[in-house]
């Protein structure tokens, strides 16, 4: 499996750094395996820093150490958007999951996710919602032994 990684810099170590921002599914890296999307993360990061060249690093992930992994894997369903509520709201959340991964919520969901967290709209009309969107994914590594899995492969520019 082949996944990538848009920054304002190219990442061939990846870290796990101690963010405070509110992210869908909490603290970790993230990768997605759209090159596309990674592509548009790549250019958000370098105008929100306001620095570096937009990049794209990409892993192949080693699959025999992946299988060892506590993962959780989401739907767009209510267990994702409570959990993606939680994490937007710097809830804390118990868990020992190594990777987590599921739709992302992009700029095209935002205001329906919106809705839903200010509680405007229920669970099940956000996701009707946002089914014909078609969204992308992301997969964020959140621990040690889920960035032992990454191998860097080369840089996108």
């Amino acid at each position: 499996m082949i996944l990538y990684h848009g920054s304002n810099i190219e990442v061939r170590q990846p870290r796990l750094l101690n963010q405070q921002r509110p992210t869908d599914f909490g603290s970790g890296f993230y990768l997605t395996s759209d090159l596309e999307q990674a592509s548009h993360w790549a250019v958000r990061v370098t105008k929100r820093r306001q620095t570096g060249t937009p990049t794209v690093s990409a892993f192949n992930v080693d699959i025999s150490q992946w299988n060892l992994l506590k993962i959780r894997s989401f739907q767009m369903d209510e267990d994702w958007l409570e959990y993606v509520f939680d994490n937007r709201h710097l809830k804390s959340i118990e868990n020992d999951w190594d990777v987590v991964f599921g739709p992302v919520a992009d700029d095209q969901t935002m205001t329906t996710l919106g809705l839903y967290l200010s509680g405007q709209i229920k669970a099940h009309m956000a996701i009707e919602m946002l089914l014909p969107q078609k969204l992308k994914d992301q997969y964020c590594f959140k621990t040690e032994a889920a960035l032992n899995c990454l191998h860097f492969m080369e840089v996108l520019r």
